[in-house]
């Protein structure tokens, strides 16, 4: 019984179909965490395809390659070998037929050995006047002949990859009458397609019958058009990057060597018509190609095509352009650029990409993809359990500048007050307790068991608005990250703990405006300049009034004092330092705010003096709490504050 055999070797088939697939949610959390961290949500995921998840290769790591190889493209030679290489030849033949006149003594060789002589030193124009001489060595007319003859074979082979292999066996005649019906055919084919033409039958028809012309084995018409183009604009782009008496010099070589005025006609439609169809091809522009060796035309046109090509990869690997996805690169482009491992690369990116979108952690809009709500809920989550780990392990020694006012709806009764409470005295209760216990002496001496506090009735639900300062201010200090760190995890906190609660996030630069999750996750920091809080204060009130059944309360996350506040059109002026007329307005929407009964508590970042002052007042205004924490413990002690302040001013 034979044994069976197997071989081993290197996966062939396009991606490895072992390799591990990548981790989705470690992706989202990438992107969360560098959001945390004050990155911006396009930059974050840009960041994650440019890097590549897992340790895989990236766009970054294609973009480099290609630009190596654009580099290397660049050094390849110089664009003016087809002219170096035809006078080369020249010469020779001239030297071979001198050297057979020489040999000579009639009057025919003189003759010749003057016309020789007197030719012009335009390397075009001697060959043009050399076309009707008659060569006295073989060796001379074989080295003539190669100047047109291997002119026009480069053109064709340029043009058409399949030239070659058309032409072979057939003869001159033949060969050219079968070329010019193709191109005659080809013509009319694109100029049905440009009118709107349905061409399915027509192309068919075309390949059929001069399909040898076209080993890459087009699938339709813009695909012929695609190919076809790519190298009549590395043509054009060839005779533009040459000097002026070095276009002129190949452009005489080229109309000779063509030597056919039908051919000419439709070699120039043909360019006419794909530059029609694809006029996005960078047909003028001229490149700075160097090298020591000299370059033919086929060499020299295909360093200029597979230079385009680099380009437009860069280009769709940037993914710079508005709406930019990876299903835009040409994965076959980088196959044929930077070889297949570079194309699984782009297959696995893209594959991520969409794997993002089908779980739904993604979507994409006019400005590209961002977060889901899905996804927003895990980062959310994640700030949310940071923030925990500081509330078990944080450090002490921060603290609150002041604390008094009140929460929720008095209830017209006191109680005895109880270490740890925070509702204000009942002053009038608890002077006659005062006086009951030692008599109507005075003055009234006051003890521990004397004091009462006035009652509030507990609301099951708390509106909440917090205030973020968006200013570039919170960026450059390295505020950016935490302070929205803060805002994700409690509106996660509030989501999934306190449903009942209303959260609204409130931004402000020199205008302040309502914020979704999605949009705090996104937005990125204002440079116009201007801390507009009355704004943002005037937007709390609303949302609070919303909501009368609620604990009306207000977080204020702030690194500057109020420099911006509206006029009554509803405009906005800056002025620093701040006019008084900023802080009235300011000071204004916070009376308004404590005679709703707000919980109105500050968080100031940095020593600002100005901003110190000004928090110090309103909290004696209006009898809130004002925090300094290390801008790493900001989300700890709004966390913490919220919780506090949502249980309302209830007795125990």
């Amino acid at each position: 019984m034979a044994s069976n055999r197997y071989r081993y070797g290197a996966w062939r088939g396009g991606p490895d179909p072992l390799a591990p697939p990548y981790d989705v949610r470690a992706a989202v959390d990438a992107v969360g965490n560098e959001m945390l961290a004050g990155g911006s949500l396009r930059e974050a995921l840009r960041n994650l395809l440019r890097r590549g998840p897992q340790g895989g290769r990236g766009l970054d790591d294609l973009a480099a390659r290609a630009r190596r190889l654009r580099r290397e493209a660049m050094r390849r030679g110089n664009l003016d070998g087809a002219v170096t290489r035809a006078r080369a030849l020249l010469d020779q033949a001239l030297a071979a037929e001198r050297d057979e006149l020489g040999r000579r003594d009639d009057e025919e060789a003189r003759f010749a050995e003057a016309t020789l002589d007197n030719l012009p030193r335009s390397t075009a124009r001697a060959v043009e006047e050399l076309s009707g001489y008659d060569w006295a060595s073989d060796e001379a007319r074989r080295s003539y002949q190669q100047i047109l003859d291997g002119l026009r074979r480069d053109v064709l082979e340029q043009r058409f990859a399949g030239m070659r292999e058309a032409l072979q066996g057939m003869s001159d005649p033949q060969a050219n009458q079968q070329l010019k019906q193709m191109m005659s055919d080809l013509n009319d084919l694109l100029a049905r397609h440009a009118r709107g033409e349905d061409t399915d039958d027509a192309f068919r028809e075309f390949m059929a019958e001069h399909g040898e012309f076209f080993p890459e084995n087009p699938q339709s018409v813009d695909e012929l058009v695609d190919t076809l183009a790519r190298r009549a604009a590395a043509g054009e782009r060839l005779m533009r990057s040459l000097s002026e008496q070095q276009r002129a010099e190949l452009g005489q070589l080229m109309a000779q060597a063509l030597g056919d005025a039908e051919l000419a006609s439709e070699m120039a439609a043909l360019t006419g018509n794909l530059r029609a169809l694809r006029p996005d091809l960078a047909w003028g522009r001229r490149e700075q190609v160097r090298g020591e060796q000299g370059l033919g035309y086929g060499e020299a046109a295909g360093a200029l095509e597979e230079i385009a090509d680099l380009d437009d990869l860069l280009d769709q690997l940037g993914q710079e352009h508005p709406g930019a996805t990876l299903d835009d690169v040409d994965v076959e482009a980088v196959e044929r650029n930077l070889g297949r491992g570079a194309a699984d690369d782009v297959r696995r990116l893209q594959e991520l990409e969409r794997e993002l979108r089908r779980q739904g952690w993604v979507t994409r809009g006019a400005d590209g993809l961002t977060l889901s709500p899905k996804a927003l809920r895990r980062l959310g989550g994640t700030a949310l359990r940071t923030v925990f780990s500081q509330l078990d392990g944080g450090r002490r020694g921060q603290h609150d500048l002041r604390s008094a006012g009140a929460a929720g709806e008095l209830t017209g009764a006191s109680r005895r007050w109880e270490y740890g409470d925070e509702q204000p005295l009942d002053v009038i209760r608890t002077v006659a307790n005062a006086v009951r216990r030692s008599g109507p002496a005075t003055p009234v001496a006051l003890a521990v068991e004397d004091f009462e506090v006035v009652e509030t009735e507990r609301r099951a639900s708390a509106a909440v608005a917090l205030c973020v300062d968006l200013s570039f201010s919170m960026i450059s200090e390295g505020r950016w990250g935490p302070m929205k760190q803060t805002a994700l995890a409690l509106s996660h906190l509030i989501a999934t703990r306190y449903p009942q609660d209303a959260l609204q996030i409130i931004g402000f630069g020199r205008y302040a405006m309502q914020l979704s999750q999605a949009e705090l996750a996104a937005i990125e920091p204002d440079m116009v300049q201007g801390t507009n809080l009355q704004h943002a204060l005037r937007l709390a009130g609303r949302h609070l009034r919303r909501h009368p059944e609620s604990e009306p309360v207000v977080l204020v996350v702030t690194d500057g004092e109020p420099t911006a506040h509206l006029l009554d059109d509803g405009e906005a002026v800056f002025s620093w330092p701040p006019m008084h007329e900023t802080v009235y307005a300011t000071v204004s929407e916070v009376d308004n705010l404590t005679r709703y009964g707000t919980t109105l508590n500050l968080f100031m970042l940095g020593e600002d003096p100005g901003l110190r002052r000004f928090v110090d007042a309103v909290a004696k205004r209006c009898g809130g709490r004002v925090f300094t924490p290390d801008v790493e413990d900001l989300g700890r002690y709004v966390v913490s504050d919220y919780i506090r302040a949502r249980r309302g001013r209830q007795g125990r």
